[in-house]
C-alpha cells in the first residue's frame, strides 16, 4: 500500500490538534484548580519576541485548514482571531477538526504536483503539493503543538509525553 497525499496529511494533522485539545482542557483544568487567571496562560511568551500562547493555537489550527483548502479547493471556516479564552481556543480547534474530518481522500490525493503558492511573514514561496506538505505543513503544526505543550509544561501544568502522543 503507498501513502496517498490525504494519508500524509490529514491524519497527522487531525492527530495534533487533537493533542491540542487535550492540551486545552488540561490548561483550563489547571487555571480552575489554582484559581489562575486562564488569561496569564493567553497571552504567555517563552521570550519577549515570540508569539504569545494563543497565537500557537491559532497558527497550529491556520496551517491545516488552509492546507485543505490549498491542495482541495474546499472552503476553509474563517476566524476572527480573537480568541481570549481556553474555551474559545478549544472551539477553534473543534471546528478545524471537523473541517479536517470532513476532507475526503479522492480531494486530497493526486495532489502531490500541484502549484502551491502562499505567503509567509518574510516572502511568497511556491512549492509543489508533496513539498509543501513535507516541508511547511507538518514541521508547522508540530511545532506550534510542541510549542504549546512546552509553554503548558514551564507554567506548571501537569503534562507529560503521554499527554502530547495521545493515544496510541
Amino acid at each position: 500500500m503507498s501513502l496517498g497525499m490525504y494519508q500524509l496529511t490529514i491524519p497527522p494533522a487531525i492527530r495534533a490538534l487533537t493533542t491540542l485539545r487535550h492540551l486545552l482542557g488540561k490548561a483550563a483544568a489547571h487555571c480552575e484548580a489554582r484559581k489562575i487567571d486562564p488569561s496569564a496562560f493567553i497571552g504567555f511568551r517563552l521570550f519577549p519576541d515570540m508569539l504569545p500562547f494563543a497565537s500557537q493555537i491559532r497558527i497550529a489550527t491556520d496551517v491545516s485548514r488552509l492546507c485543505v483548502w490549498r491542495l482541495s479547493g474546499a472552503e476553509p471556516p474563517k476566524f476572527s482571531d480573537d480568541e481570549a479564552t481556553f474555551a474559545e481556543l478549544a472551539g477553534r480547534v473543534e471546528t478545524t477538526l471537523a473541517f479536517l474530518s470532513a476532507a475526503q481522500p479522492a480531494q486530497i490525493d493526486g495532489t502531490e504536483d500541484r502549484s502551491i503558492t502562499f505567503k509567509t511573514a518574510r516572502e511568497e514561496i511556491t512549492l509543489k503539493g508533496i513539498d509543501y506538505v513535507q516541508r511547511f505543513v507538518l514541521p508547522n503544526i508540530l511545532f506550534h503543538t510542541t510549542t504549546t505543550y512546552t509553554m503548558l509544561r514551564h507554567n506548571g501544568v501537569e503534562i507529560g509525553k503521554a499527554d502530547y502522543l495521545g493515544e496510541l
